[in-house]
């Protein structure tokens, strides 16, 4: 199925949760803020949110700096 992630198309499985997509992205052990459908999610939130058909993730890598 089609989602989106930061503005581009993105396919996954069907009953994919937003756990699944950030370890396909290679994402799952950096720190991330995630946002689906214009809503923050908990980071314990990822885990059980399952992905639909035109779903709009958008995902913010932290980083450290000065």
């Amino acid at each position: 199925m089609q989602i989106f992630v930061n503005g581009q198309a993105h396919t996954v499985e069907r009953d994919a949760t937003v756990s699944d997509l950030l370890r396909e992205l290679n994402l799952s052990d950096r720190p991330v803020v995630t946002e689906l459908n214009g809503r923050a999610l908990s980071p314990g939130d990822c885990s059980s949110t399952t992905l639909s058909e035109g779903s709009r993730l958008e995902i913010v890598i932290l980083a450290a700096g000065g």
